[in-house]
């Protein structure tokens, strides 16, 4: 089994190592010793301006931010500069670790060959990860992604929150009850860029549901 390693920039990181490492990772802590490959994961604590310049060095492995609370707000400032998720220092190791857990998992999945997910001019590929609307590429964290991943299998019928919830957060406590909402309007918001039509509709009282056309009773 691959050894992941993981690169740790800032002091809120490398607080970490010794837990990470007693988890089965690798902590580096200097930008000379992480080269990009399938292995690395970056957890920074850093402000949020750095994102564009890991990208530019490491390309597309998974970026988590320290962020200072779980709130829309940090949310949007995490995700807003280009980071995969974000942590939580104040929560120990245990949030850090599930939040690994979840980016290993995606990047797992995203491995295997499957066929390519695809309703109107929206097409997910699961092997390569890649989303477009049209021939116009869309880039989503990797929350956002497993968010639509999840419609795209279900499209046409209604997905509750409770089903979001459990396969998307894996029922993490404490979490904000709005949650889901702000992620179907960051979906929407990037699906939609260029004024293309709505393909993510709420269903009042009951979830979501992602449709070519507006399926019934469906709201904004």
């Amino acid at each position: 089994m691959t050894e992941t390693r993981l690169l740790l920039l800032g002091p809120e990181a490398e607080a970490q190592a010794g837990r990470l490492e007693a988890s089965g990772y690798t902590a580096l802590r200097s930008l000379t010793e992480a080269r990009p490959d399938p292995d690395l994961v970056l957890l920074a604590a850093a402000e949020a301006g750095v994102i564009g310049e890991l990208r530019r060095r490491y390309g597309e492995v998974p970026i988590l931010l320290a962020v200072e609370a779980d709130s829309v707000e940090g949310r949007v400032r995490c995700l807003s500069a280009g980071a995969d998720d974000f942590w939580l220092p104040d929560q120990g190791a245990s949030d850090l670790l599930m939040r690994l857990r979840l980016q290993l998992d995606l990047r797992r999945r995203s491995g295997v060959p499957s066929p390519l997910l695809q309703v109107a001019d929206l097409s997910l590929n699961p092997s390569s990860r890649q989303v477009k609307r049209g021939t116009r590429p869309v880039a989503l964290t990797a929350r956002e992604y497993q968010l639509l991943l999840l419609l795209l299998e279900r499209q046409g019928t209604v997905v509750s929150r409770e089903q979001i919830l459990r396969q998307v957060w894996n029922d993490e406590r404490g979490m904000a009850s709005n949650v889901i909402e702000v992620y179907v309007r960051y979906l929407r918001q990037k699906l939609e860029q260029e004024g293309e039509r709505r393909l993510i509709h709420t269903i009042r009282g009951q979830g979501y549901c992602l449709s070519a056309g507006m399926p019934p009773m469906a709201g904004a």
